[in-house]
């Protein structure tokens, strides 16, 4: 019998130059995820176990502090979490019939190839795509030719290898909340592409990033799971079913203790991002795609056997 360990083929080199979605080296990530676990205030909400994370997140404002702790319990189901990668499943066949998720995600894909979907989901008000649900069941959204803009409180599906284009978030103060698989998200100094990075961090189902007008307002979210074939970027689609999904909570500021009048009129019904082909900067009305009244009950009646 030999003792020689059997030889492992080695898979392709890994490219050492920046890669989507964040445009760095490993180095630059490593040293990226060394400024996050360090910054002040604490760019993650969490229980403190040393000192100095509860220093950093003493510095945190209260009003998001409270967002945090009333979102501190939020889960979503396991029946919930599997219904939803049933309907984010490609087809196992071209020409098969996909589910409600997937087939948001192709619509949105062919209208837009700078970035990688993902799907926003109102909590309160209507989804652009409400009216496909019909095919998923008996349910009658009613017609309406877009949703809502602008919801206070947002669930979103963020696909496998799938990732946002850095933007702001006006003047609102609010948290992210990870809820199922693992995301990651860049912070930046301000709106540019070139802007300087001041963190990397990852969480996962129930850690929390917060963002105010004065305090992480710029980031960028990916979901850095198995996606599949192909190498993220524009015009990337996964093939998988995996999946990370946050819950966002966007207040204005007149409706936190922080507001000040200055002139602006920033708030969550428009956002700023960063065209990931142009590199300029455009506005972007917050409708979301899916209403959640809408869609946990496509989620309830889909067969999980």
């Amino acid at each position: 019998m030999s003792l020689t360990a059997a030889h492992t083929p080695a898979g392709p080199p890994e490219p050492r130059g920046p890669k989507y979605p964040f445009h760095i080296t490993k180095e630059e990530e490593r040293q990226l995820r060394l400024k996050g676990a360090e910054a002040l205030p604490s760019l993650v909400i969490g229980q403190a176990t040393s000192f100095d994370e509860y220093a950093r997140q003493l510095m945190i404002p209260p009003a998001v502090m409270d967002l945090a702790r009333k979102a501190e319990d939020l889960r979503l189901s396991a029946w919930e979490v599997e219904a939803m990668r049933k309907h984010l499943a490609p087809a196992a066949e071209p020409g098969d019939k996909v589910g409600l998720l997937r087939q948001i995600l192709l619509e949105k894909y062919n209208r837009d190839q700078t970035h990688p979907p993902y799907i926003r989901v109102a909590c309160s008000g209507r989804g652009e795509y409400d009216d496909l649900a019909t095919e998923h069941g008996p349910l009658h959204p009613g017609g309406h030719p877009k949703g809502d803009i602008g919801s206070p409180v947002v669930l979103e599906i963020w696909p496998a290898q799938h990732y946002s284009p850095i933007h702001s978030h006006g003047h609102t103060t609010g948290i992210v909340f990870c809820l199922a698989g693992q995301l990651d998200v860049m912070v930046y100094e301000h709106l540019e592409w070139d802007a300087r990075k001041l963190g990397l961090l990852t969480l996962t189902p129930g850690q929390c990033a917060w963002l105010s007008k004065d305090n992480y307002a710029v980031h960028r979210v990916y979901c850095p799971m198995d996606g599949g074939d192909g190498t993220t970027g524009p015009g990337y689609m996964n093939s998988t079913a995996e999946f990370g999904a946050s819950f966002h909570v966007y207040l204005n500021p007149e409706q936190t203790a922080v507001h000040d009048h200055d002139g602006d009129s920033y708030n969550r019904d428009i956002f700023n991002y960063i065209d990931e082909k142009s590199k300029k900067q455009r506005p972007f009305a917050t409708e979301s795609d899916l209403s959640w009244h809408i869609l946990r009950r496509v989620l309830a009646n889909t067969p999980l056997t």
